[in-house]
């Protein structure tokens, strides 16, 4: 799908030869001159339309105006939030017609976050699944225009929402797809292929280490783990230079289990196979890198995926089973369905040979964290007030959310065991932070922040699915670090003559650099 940025008044909107018109109408809606002006006044006075977030009034063939389908959405108070659900309401709407272009009309004034927050409703609520599907029916929504009035004096902050945002889109619809995969299409091999895809002729490089070189490592917590499955593991290093090689970079390590029974531990049969998604964290570093090759914010970032599957096998790891780390720590597993911190401790000692600047690890790690947060926000632990701080503003602005949980030392307690350094699991009680103090041990004096993603990973029910979460969270703190700066072209009106369409070349340009893998 590609985006389009340009200035465009609601008359001009009207005139326009998209397949439909979506106009954002806020709470403050000032009408002019036009038709569509005239149309929502008539709407509003009539008691048919109301502007809070999420109602609409759907038009076919309106006096005056081009497009063949017209909705009239309540945006509220224009807020991010009212406007992402706005435009999803209007977008899924028009899912199952013919339109193949829309546009996303604000009929008053718009803020950075509410234009980023159209972009982003509009590829989630056009998001189709097919890569499994025989006779795939992917979505006809090819392209998307979100018009602004004149904004001459916000221009910078809406082309770097704009830009931030459709960056954003690329990479978690990677991370969507990828997550969303069954078990047998996306294997620690199929990841380690789709990772090098990525870095064809995009500005990072790809390593993908197998057994022998994990061995030589010494990874005995990951190898414990991948003893049990016939894949073979597979440990991916991916390099982005946005800056001189001599900045540190933030290092991005993504929970890679491909599928995860539980191993000799075996979770119960209902719902099992949600635990495709258990390579969400993997899946968003994917995404982030997508995300990076779009938008090249000066930054320096490296990403680790330890990919394996968790099985049952005769030769899998068994609870009571003692096993070292990369960093010489000895680890009792007492339960081998908490595997996802035995590849990610691994990981995260080899991560500090980059000296990062920070190092963050996105996991779908513990139930305990679906309980205390539910799907709304991610579990955040870190062990510096700076990074903590830093990715909490990232999630806000990007409207993808999290919520600092804590780390007093004495929640390490449950850990300890009479037969090893550390056990690999404690009590039931604030099983999210036990885990998270587990990981802790391995980073030392890092600045390391760990996200608890197994909430907002995926939907169940009937909307099953990935989210893509927390790539956007992830992009805007890496943006944030980067102190990335768009070129400051104004914004230029679109006139009759459709002067507008050079006003936004270099956004248009920009998001249309590639396709999602």
């Amino acid at each position: 799908m590609n985006f389009e940025l340009k200035t465009l008044r609601l008359n001009e909107a009207a005139a326009g030869k998209s397949g439909a018109l979506v106009v954002l109408v806020a709470d403050d809606f000032k009408a002019g001159e036009d038709a569509i002006s005239a149309l929502v006044r008539r709407a509003i006075d009539g008691g048919d339309f109301k502007t809070e977030a999420g109602r609409m009034l759907q038009a076919y063939g309106a006096v005056r105006v081009m497009p063949p389908r017209l909705i009239l959405a309540g945006i509220g108070d224009g807020s991010a939030a009212s406007v992402r659900k706005a435009v999803a309401a209007a977008v899924a709407a028009l899912k199952g017609g013919s339109a193949k272009d829309i546009a996303l009309c604000f009929s008053g004034p718009a803020t950075g976050p509410a234009v980023a927050a159209a972009v982003h409703a509009a590829a989630d609520a056009s998001y189709v699944y097919t890569a499994t599907k025989s006779k795939p029916e992917p979505s006809k929504l090819a392209r998307v225009l979100v018009g602004v009035p004149d904004a001459d004096a916000d221009a910078d902050e809406l082309r770097e929402a704009f830009a931030t945002a459709v960056a954003a889109v690329r990479g978690i619809q990677v991370a969507r797809e990828w997550a969303n995969r069954p078990a047998n299409h996306a294997t620690p091999m199929h990841l380690a292929e789709a990772a090098r895809e990525l870095a064809k002729g995009a500005r990072f490089a790809c390593e993908i280490l197998g057994p022998k070189e994990v061995s030589k490592l010494g990874m005995g917590a990951f190898m414990a783990v991948a003893r049990g499955s016939e894949q073979e593991l597979r440990f991916i290093v991916l390099r982005y230079t946005g800056t001189a090689k001599s900045t540190a970079p933030v290092v991005l390590v993504g929970k890679g289990i491909t599928f995860d029974t539980g191993g000799i531990s075996i979770k119960p049969a209902a719902e099992m196979d949600e635990m495709k998604y258990d390579m969400s964290g993997a899946a968003s570093v994917l995404g982030v890198f997508r995300s990076l090759a779009e938008l090249k914010p000066a930054v320096n970032v490296v990403g680790l995926i330890p990919a394996c599957e968790n099985m049952p096998d005769g030769r899998a790891i068994k609870p009571g089973d003692v096993v070292t780390s990369m960093s010489g720590q000895t680890i009792e597993i007492l339960n081998t369905d908490a595997e996802g911190r035995l590849v990610l401790c691994d990981a995260l000692t080899y991560a500090k040979r980059f000296e990062p600047s920070a190092l963050i690890d996105i996991a779908t790690l513990t139930g305990a964290c679906v309980i205390a947060l539910g799907g709304v926000r991610s579990g955040l632990f870190a062990n510096n007030d700076d990074l903590s701080q830093a990715l909490v503003r990232a999630g806000n602005k990007a409207q993808d959310l999290c919520w600092p949980m804590p780390l007093d030392e004495e929640y390490a307690e449950g850990l300890k065991t009479n037969f090893a350094d550390v056990a690999n699991v404690a009590g039931r009680a604030a099983g999210s932070v036990t885990a998270a103090k587990f990981l802790q041990r391995f980073v030392e004096k890092t600045p390391w922040a760990h996200l608890d993603i197994a909430g907002t990973a995926w939907k169940g029910g009937a909307a099953k699915g990935a989210t893509g979460r927390p790539v956007a969270l992830l992009l805007q703190y890496l943006v944030d670090q980067g102190k990335q700066v768009l070129p400051a072209t104004p914004l230029k009106a679109s006139r009759k003559s459709g002067a507008g369409a050079k006003a936004s070349a270099k956004v248009q340009q920009a998001s249309r650099r590639g396709k999602p893998h």
